[in-house]
């Protein structure tokens, strides 16, 4: 799973956003997901290209998931239902 977490630089929801990303893909399994920081100044283009107006957001393979930052709770059911998804697929 690849994930991005778009962000603007001095959002200090922004960084409360990547330490919780990266903690959590740490204790779900770090191992199957990988993850970016995409500063949105940087690469406008791209981020509006997926939807992002707004930060911190958070894409997940690709898709616009979050707009705004989720609860811990929403987050973590995100990511175990998707590592769930693509652990089915590639069993069957």
């Amino acid at each position: 799973m690849y994930v991005e977490i778009f962000s603007s630089p001095g959002c200090s929801k922004c960084g409360h956003a990547k330490r919780l990303l990266r903690k959590m893909v740490e204790t779900i399994d770090g191992n199957r997901i990988q993850w970016r920081e995409v500063n949105i100044l940087e690469e406008l283009d791209y981020a509006v290209g997926l939807g992002v107006l707004s930060t911190p957001s958070i894409a997940i393979d690709g898709e616009l998931v979050f707009t705004s930052l989720p609860g811990v709770k929403r987050l973590r059911e995100e990511l175990e239902n998707r590592l769930e998804k693509t652990a089915e697929t590639s069993s069957s």
